[in-house]
């Protein structure tokens, strides 16, 4: 009997295996916990966590989760918390401006002295600035002062231009900062290896740029109680030290009137050696002066607002359970009517859904490995001992399924245009497809996405009212209903699917913050794979938002979403469009011309999921289906 088959691992799991050990290694601690999850990539004490990669990475994929690796691990390796208190600012602008320039410095450290890490790192950048929004900047209050500099000193420190999708970005604040500080950016290239005089000389930078001047105000004095205790401990020796800096102090030039050519504090201490502060310790800081742990940028899905989607007014938008927009008797009129269209379907969709029901059992059934030396006696091969008492008895073990904890979401476009018998036929499948999953173990989420009203509704009324502010974004309000939880059983909600049939339900659709709320409401969900499949026939249409704003606005910003999730989440993703093209959206979508053709569609993209752990493979390589068929 051939050997039982196993499975085949993702094709990112060998890259998680070798990133915690290179991890470990360039922060010069074994005893740091990397782990993966999708969102947003942070670390916190010894523990990192870094963005979960596709499960078939392309190579900017890996290149991303390096780069992000390799920049917690340099700053674990190369950053001095204690100094990095002792210097940084109080928090505010400034903190915020000082601590980039610090993340600049230790990723250059790692840049410089490793080319392939710099290429790492500048994909991991490339990929944070691939929204666009910084590619043209009209004003400096849409760009962020912190993010230019950062991409200004890397450029000194490491010789690499600032990302093309940053061009307007760094080009409204370089005349600025190049011509107030371009002596102190030229002293800094000299300046990533010693942490401490970086850091101040990046304060004086500050200072130059008005952002600390009023820093010694800012700073908390110590109380006079403090001021004995010092005076006690250090006695003649700080008194002359607190002389000598008084002196000095009264020698050196006001902000106002320092230039490109004066050098301030920062030269005069490193002549007359350390100062005072270098004799603090962590106790001498208040844990509330302590710098925040640093985040990365949010995602379009977290804060669309950061990527150029605004949204008027949330006050009228609703997430509603379908029970709860229907009476128990219209939806028991609309199930009657459902069921009897089913019978016209049952056929066609019922032989799809076994075909479903029969790979995924296929897959779950458990197997026995055979002929081993140990386990539980192998009855039927007894025969054996009775033939040749010379033989060794042979033992079976049972093998385990390695079937994962599966949760599919299929969200449903409840646009006016599915009206008829698009929508009829996306109910039916939905009824038929959350049945056969069901009795396979696989949990299904059921949701809608439309507007309350056509054009507007309420937000375009307070619009309205407000006096027509220009740029308003999103303009209506917004439907989400959950037809089915996934934790709910189909019998508990076969009524409420039939909502989709209730005339003047369908209405608008606005489909890139549907798709977010869909994913938002995966990633809640405790199963290890989780399947989100969405269903539409049109691209996002809403009158009222598109009247007052750019006519790709929706489009542009479902696209954000799209890309986000694709390339960020470990959530899979696929499309179906009725009509209309959704592949030039999705990366894994089909395309049919007929709503006839959903329930076929909708098996097939679910068999090739379930089928191989590879996603995206149409069918199993032909290898296996020679072997299977043998």
């Amino acid at each position: 009997m051939s050997p039982p088959l196993k499975r085949r691992e993702a094709p990112s799991e060998p890259l998680k295996r070798v990133l915690a050990p290179a991890f470990r290694a360039i922060a010069g601690d074994a005893d740091v916990d990397v782990g993966f999850a999708p969102g947003k990539p942070e670390a916190s004490g010894k523990s990192v966590q870094l963005p979960e990669p596709p499960r078939a990475p392309s190579a900017q994929d890996i290149a991303v989760v390096r780069g992000w690796a390799d920049s917690f691990a340099l700053n674990m390796g190369c950053h001095d918390n204690k100094v990095h208190r002792r210097v940084a600012p109080p928090p505010g602008p400034a903190r915020a401006v000082f601590e980039a320039a610090e993340r600049t410095r230790v990723e250059a450290l790692g840049a410089n002295r490793m080319p392939g890490m710099a290429m790492n790192l500048t994909a991991k950048l490339e990929d944070q600035y691939s929204h666009g929004r910084y590619s043209k900047v009209a004003d400096r209050s849409e760009a962020p002062l912190e993010d230019a500099l950062a991409l200004i000193l890397r450029e000194r420190l490491t010789g690499l231009a600032p990302p093309a999708s940053t061009k307007g970005l760094v080009d409204i604040w370089r005349p600025l900062i190049e011509a107030r500080g371009g002596k102190l950016l030229k002293k800094l290239e000299g300046l990533p290896e010693n942490q401490e005089q970086f850091g101040r000389s990046v304060r004086d930078l500050l200072k130059i740029l008005e952002l600390m001047d009023q820093i010694d105000a800012q700073e908390p004095q110590p109380n006079d109680d403090e001021s004995d205790d010092n005076a006690a401990e250090g006695g003649a020796d700080e008194s002359e030290k607190s002389q000598d800096d008084a002196s000095d102090g009264q020698d050196e030039p006001k902000d106002e009137q320092q230039s490109d050519g004066e050098m301030s504090d920062t030269e005069d201490m490193t002549d007359a050696g350390e100062t005072d502060d270098t004799d603090m310790d962590d106790s001498d800081v208040a844990d509330d002066d302590a710098p925040a742990p640093w985040r990365p940028n949010t995602t379009v899905l977290d804060n669309p607002e950061a990527f150029g989607y605004k949204i008027f007014t949330r006050e009228f938008d609703e997430e509603v359970q379908a029970e709860q927009l229907s009476s128990p008797d219209e939806l028991e009129r609309l199930r009657a009517f459902l069921d009897k269209e089913l019978k016209t379907l049952s056929a066609v969709v019922a032989r799809l859904a076994n075909k479903l029901q029969r790979r995924l059992l296929a897959q779950q059934n458990r197997g026995w490995d055979f002929d081993l030396d140990e386990g539980v006696l192998d009855a039927a091969r007894l025969t054996r001992i009775i033939t040749d008492p010379m033989n060794a008895l042979s033992f079976k073990r049972e093998r385990d399924t390695d079937f994962r904890d599966t949760v599919v979401t299929l969200l449903l476009d409840n646009s006016g245009s599915m009206r008829g018998r698009p929508i009829m036929v996306a109910a039916c499948c939905a009824d038929i497809l959350a049945r056969t999953l069901e009795r396979c173990g696989v949990k299904v989420e059921i949701l809608g996405f439309t507007t309350k009203a056509w054009k507007g509704g309420q937000s375009r009324e307070q619009w309205l009212a407000a006096g027509k502010p220009s740029g308003p974004g999103r303009l209506n309000d917004l439907r989400h209903i959950i037809y089915k939880k996934a934790d709910a059983p189909w019998r508990r909600s076969k009524s409420a699917l039939a909502l989709m049939m209730r005339e003047g339900l369908l209405k608008e659709n606005i489909d890139g913050e549907a798709l977010a709320w869909a994913h938002a409401r995966l990633l809640a969900r405790p199963e290890q794979r989780r399947i989100l499949m969405m269903i539409s026939d049109g691209a996002p249409v809403d009158d009222s938002t598109l009247s007052v704003n750019t006519g790709s606005y929706l489009e542009q910003h479902l696209r954000q979403v799209i890309h986000e999730i694709e390339n960020r989440s470990a959530v899979e993703l696929i499309a179906i469009g009725i009509g209309h093209d959704v592949t030039r959206y999705y990366r894994r979508a089909v395309t049919i011309t007929d709503a006839s053709e959903l329930a076929g569609a909708m098996t097939e993209k679910l068999v090739e999921l379930f089928e191989d752990e590879t996603v995206g493979r149409a069918k199993l390589d032909v290898g296996r289906r020679g072997r299977r068929s043998a």
